[in-house]
């Protein structure tokens, strides 16, 4: 069921997880606008602005936002051959202990108001760098060796000689084809 929902038996390649990744990005600027102009135009003139307005549709669209990008990481994690099952848990745990580093010890985070490390920031980045940049891994077929550059034909299957499926059935009609049955 998770691979259903998650993606974690979908594969998807360098070029459409990029351009996947901007067209959410994209949809979800537009949602946060509709959310903040929903938010204005129901807020009385003179009043601050209500977060009690916002506070639903906005954990509804973090929640979709955060559900696609888990997905489409998956899908990429899939295609290059790892196993999203172990590498996205391994990330979040690396993230947790990574925050709590930066809180135990300030003088190891990036700056007084960041919550990180550099290891964590340089771990985010080769994961963010690997997804956009890791060739997908050849699921069908190896790679070919460096000296055999050219393509070979397909090869037909080497099955005993057995009449196909559909012949049979003919054969077994006999003379009863094409003759309606009283």
């Amino acid at each position: 069921m998770l691979g259903f929902l998650f993606g974690f038996n979908a594969r998807l390649g360098r070029m459409h997880y990029f351009l996947s990744t901007i067209g959410l990005a994209v949809v979800m600027t537009a949602v946060c606008l509709v959310i903040a102009g929903y938010a204005i135009q129901f807020t009385p003139g003179g009043m601050p602005l209500s977060l009690g307005l916002m506070a639903w549709p906005t954990i509804a669209a973090v929640v979709v936002f955060s559900w696609m990008t888990f997905t489409l990481q998956s899908m990429r994690i899939r295609d290059i051959g790892w196993d999203p099952v172990c590498v996205i848990p391994a990330w979040i745990a690396i993230l947790i202990v990574d925050k709590l580093v930066a809180g135990k010890i300030p003088a190891w985070s990036l700056g007084p108001e960041q919550h990180g490390t550099i290891v964590g920031a340089l771990i985010n980045l080769a994961l963010f760098l690997a997804l956009l940049f890791w060739p997908g891994g050849d699921h069908e077929h190896p790679m070919p060796t460096l000296g055999d550059t050219r393509r070979k034909p397909d090869e037909p299957s080497h099955r005993p000689d057995t009449e196909s499926a559909p012949a049979a059935r003919i054969a077994r009609a006999g003379a009863r084809f094409g003759r309606r049955a009283f």
